[in-house]
């Protein structure tokens, strides 16, 4: 059923352990969450795949979990599928299938929901740590305390404790949390050679050194090291800004792709109304992508047209050199 693709069924696996975490710190509504994502964003991909004549694509059970991951805990079912739905068709099979989307199909699903249904997202985050009580019935409608999340609390100027921004024992989206597992799927993906470090490094650069240049010129802001912990701006960098197909190829272009999401991160939480930033600037990047890619083919062109140019100079005056030898000893 399933076309096979290697490269996202380690990306799977890499988010395992953050999903079984999430399972840990807000209960079992996670397991609802993630199986409403997966079915609806398979169900949508097949759909159109059938028409084709294709397979479904493992990438879109890597859609479908980002996208769930991405979501806070207490969101309701209903939007969590229609989400799913609008990344799938929307961001994908409009443009053709696998391969050919322009924008990461997780992010564009993640902002049209938050968009589209911010009061009632925005209420559905809440505290953690209490396994299943938060949760009520896996299907059922959540009832628990609204928590307000670091970044909002940074957002308000309030102090967020350290050590619950490394732990993830913290209000915030259900993958986003903790750093900890974060960190050590970014170093499986790059030693599987999965993700392209470039992209990763660069984006963490771009948002840590725009956070330090605003706390630099006395603007409001959350410090380097917070604006990176709070929010889902780790999540982002490691399996956002890392998609094969919506991300650069050419190298440069990557590094320069990075430092745009990371800088936009920052901007947009500092002087937006919104308090997160991370899907904006996703969502710009693979805008300007092909774009990156196009200047970085054309300046490897310009280098290798100048470094051709000034080897045939070299030539050219090693062969008047040693047409001019034997002129000299002749005379002599």
């Amino acid at each position: 059923m399933f076309q096979k693709q290697a490269v996202m069924r380690r990306v799977l696996y890499a988010l395992t352990p953050i999903a079984a975490f999430a399972v840990w710190l807000y209960g079992l509504r996670v397991l609802a969450v993630l199986a409403v994502s997966l079915a609806v964003g398979v169900l949508v991909e097949y759909l159109f795949e059938k028409k084709k004549g294709g397979k479904v694509s493992e990438a879109v059970l890597v859609t479908a979990t980002l996208f769930a991951l991405s979501m806070p805990p207490g969101a309701p079912l209903w939007i969590v599928a229609i989400g799913i739905a609008f990344a799938v068709f929307m961001a994908k099979e409009v443009y053709g299938g696998f391969g050919r989307n322009i924008f990461n199909p997780a992010i564009a699903g993640r902002l049209f929901v938050y968009i589209s249904f911010a009061g009632v997202l925005g209420n559905s985050f809440y505290e953690p740590g209490n396994f299943g009580a938060a949760a009520g019935s896996l299907f059922g409608k959540v009832d628990a305390v609204t928590a307000v999340t670091p970044l909002a609390a940074l957002r308000a100027g309030t102090q967020v404790p350290l050590l619950g921004l490394l732990t993830g024992i913290r209000p915030g989206s259900i993958g986003e949390s903790s750093v900890i597992l974060i960190v050590a799927a970014a170093i499986y993906l790059l030693v599987t050679k999965t993700a392209q470090w470039r992209l990763m490094m660069s984006t963490v650069i771009g948002g840590a050194v725009a956070a330090g240049i605003l706390m630099l010129a006395g603007i409001p802001a959350a410090l380097p090291l917070e604006a990176l912990l709070a929010g889902s701006f780790l999540f982002v960098a490691v399996f956002m800004s890392t998609d094969p197909v919506s991300a650069p190829k050419k190298q440069p272009a990557q590094l320069v792709y990075g430092l745009l999401i990371g800088v936009v991160v920052v901007v947009i939480r500092t002087f937006s109304l919104f308090p997160e930033g991370t899907s904006f600037a996703i969502l710009i990047g693979n805008t300007f992508a092909s774009l990156f890619d196009r200047q970085a083919t054309a300046s490897a062109k310009r280098k290798a047209g100048s470094a051709m140019a000034a080897a045939a100079k070299v030539a050219a005056a090693k062969a008047d050199v040693s047409k001019a030898a034997p002129s000299k000893e002749a005379a002599q």
